[in-house]
């Protein structure tokens, strides 16, 4: 499928400030999901230096730094991109050990994996402790007896439960919440889900890792284009694989990657703060992702 994006942000602050070093993941990852054919990346007044990075998880990156102070700062991304995975399901397991739950891998693939399995999420207060310690895990072994410890019918299974049983809303602000709190509530934002549905994950022994991306289907918290969050688990035999809780789906062409990460922190789309005593900064953006005949014009 050939997906045609465009991304405006627009920061403005009360009076200028100085910008801190600011991080752009808005470049869509190039790797056997997706082709990026043609990308830009603006800026409305020029940065003082800017190096193009290699994430550590792969994705590319745009670092700028500014000297001047400024009220406000635009940043336009436009991109086309052919994804290429129609059948999310061509995969098969090949290491006997993760085919049943709780899984196992390859001692090797184990080690390389050490941050999608046991890192802190680190995210919202409650995370990992107080009353609703152990819900995420109980929870999930409970959906992992109801599949009978089948890690491909677990997946998908998660993934139609969080669909199904959540209330999905829009909420434009903060950071995650608690997988406990997402799921005690039984409510939360694509981010929200993405990171309850890591949390149950690896509490099944599974890597698994948070997506910042875009999707053409339209989550049932919005009526129009958001940047959007899923899921990716690491199987082997199978290498990563998305699933997305918003949608109850597992993710095929209709997504496209633009950053990955064992939370949502190093997966922002932007990162960066400011200096100014006192000042209040506004976000405003507007977003579009078309889905495009398959021989169009590759010019944005």
């Amino acid at each position: 499928m050939l997906l045609s994006i465009r991304h405006h942000l627009r920061y403005a602050y009360d009076r200028p400030v100085f910008l801190e070093p600011m991080t752009l993941r808005l470049t869509p990852k190039q790797d056997c999901s997706q082709q990026l054919l043609v990308h830009s990346l603006r800026l409305d007044a020029a940065p003082a230096g800017s190096s193009a990075i290699q994430a550590a998880d792969g994705s590319g990156a745009l670092v700028c730094w500014f000297l001047e102070e400024r009220d406000q700062l635009e940043i336009t991304m436009e991109a086309r991109v052919r994804t290429l995975r129609p059948n999310p399901f061509d995969w098969i397991i090949t290491f006997a050990a993760a085919q049943r739950l709780p899984a196992r891998y390859p001692a090797a693939e184990a080690a390389a994996l050490a941050a999608y399995l046991d890192r802190p999420l680190g995210i919202g207060p409650g995370a990992g402790d107080g009353p609703g310690a152990g819900s995420v895990a109980a929870w999930a072994a409970g959906l992992a007896v109801a599949v009978e410890h089948d890690t491909a019918a677990f997946l998908i299974e998660l993934a139609d439960r969080i669909h199904h049983d959540f209330q999905h809303v829009g909420r434009f602000e903060g950071e995650p919440m608690a997988p406990e709190q997402t799921l005690a509530g039984r409510s939360g934002a694509c981010r929200d889900t993405a990171m309850l549905f890591v949390a149950a994950c690896r509490s099944q022994g599974l890597a698994a890792r948070f997506v910042s991306g875009y999707s053409i289907h339209h989550p049932p918290e919005v009526t129009e284009h958001e940047l959007h969050a899923w899921a990716e688990v690491y199987l082997s035999g199978a290498g990563w694989r998305g699933y997305d809780p918003s949608l109850g789906l597992a993710v095929a062409d209709g997504h496209l990657v633009l950053a990955t990460a064992p939370d949502h922190r190093l997966a922002a789309a932007v990162t960066g703060t400011y200096r100014g005593t006192g000042v209040t900064s506004t976000m405003t953006y507007a977003l579009s992702v078309r889905a495009l005949e398959a021989d169009a014009d590759q010019t944005p």
